[in-house]
């Protein structure tokens, strides 16, 4: 049986909502002050806020955010999957240097490791799939409110990176190299060539910087990756195994499980009803 599914949670320094919802049409509304992830595929996607309306396809992985004013969704017609991330305003007011809460800057269809790092671990947590303790989670909240702060808040961003992580540059050049590569073989050699690091000093950075280690990001980013091939193409599972640099199907199907909750035969189209939502899978 399908449904939607929607969850919120609370940490030091942060609330996430994730939700997942079949294509029902209608309008929604993401609250002031958020900055999130969209899981999902989309085209022709319709937003309006404060008097302004745009239409506009959506990759899986893009960043969109909003400052004081809610944005409103419509026409969006296939299952969508989100991860919306609400940092407090004394984190914010604490990166930012100031007595007044910076407001954070409106994006659209945005490519941030750091961002979708932090949305991959809060959705997984959200879905039962990972514990995240209270240590983590402040950790998480700072550095997210930091790289809000430093890049999308109106505040010249710094010209170098704090201590132990990676230059927005650097890291957006290792992301690319990521989602071009998501159906070759990568090694950790690989990435740290586009960072011009050693291996060891590459893998730190990165984690400190997105909260994921680099094998970690590649998975969550292939598993993304098969997600949507399964929901929007007629492929089989063996050939999105492939498609996504796996050539052991039973392997794919596990790490497909551990990582989004579902079964890959769970999101392919029914003849008899259209694509929805199966509750979400235990993990292994």
């Amino acid at each position: 049986m399908t449904r939607a599914r929607r969850s919120e949670l609370r940490w030091p320094g942060l609330r996430s909502v994730y939700c997942w919802s079949p294509p029902a049409g209608g309008v929604t509304v993401s609250g002031a002050q958020q900055i999130g992830v969209s899981f999902a595929e989309h085209h022709g996607v319709v937003t309006e806020s404060g008097g302004r309306r745009h239409r506009f396809d959506i990759r899986p992985g893009d960043v969109f955010a909003n400052g004081w004013s809610p944005v409103y969704w419509s026409e969006v017609v296939r299952p969508d999957e989100l991860v919306e991330i609400y940092p407090a305003d004394e984190l914010l007011r604490a990166a930012a240097g100031s007595a007044r809460t910076p407001e954070i800057e409106p994006l659209r269809g945005v490519r941030d490791a750091v961002v979708l790092g932090t949305a991959s671990v809060l959705k997984r947590a959200h879905l039962g799939l990972v514990h995240v303790d209270t240590v983590r989670a402040s950790m998480l909240a700072h550095r997210l409110a930091e790289h809000v702060v430093g890049h999308y808040a109106g505040i010249a961003p710094r010209r170098r990176a704090p201590a132990g992580r990676l230059h927005r540059v650097l890291l957006d050049r290792v992301a690319d190299v990521v989602e071009a590569r998501l159906g070759d073989p990568l090694t950790v050699d690989d990435l740290a060539a586009a960072a011009a690091l050693s291996p060891f000093h590459f893998a730190r950075a990165f984690k400190a910087s997105t909260g994921l280690a680099p094998h970690e990001y590649v998975t969550s980013r292939r598993m993304e990756r098969a997600k949507s091939l399964l929901l929007t193409s007629r492929l089989s599972v063996p050939e999105v195994a492939y498609a996504v640099g796996l050539s052991n199907v039973s392997h794919f199907r596990r790490m497909f499980r551990r990582h989004t909750g579902f079964l890959p035969s769970d999101l392919r189209p029914r003849e008899d009803r259209r694509i929805g939502l199966p509750a979400p899978a235990q993990a292994l």
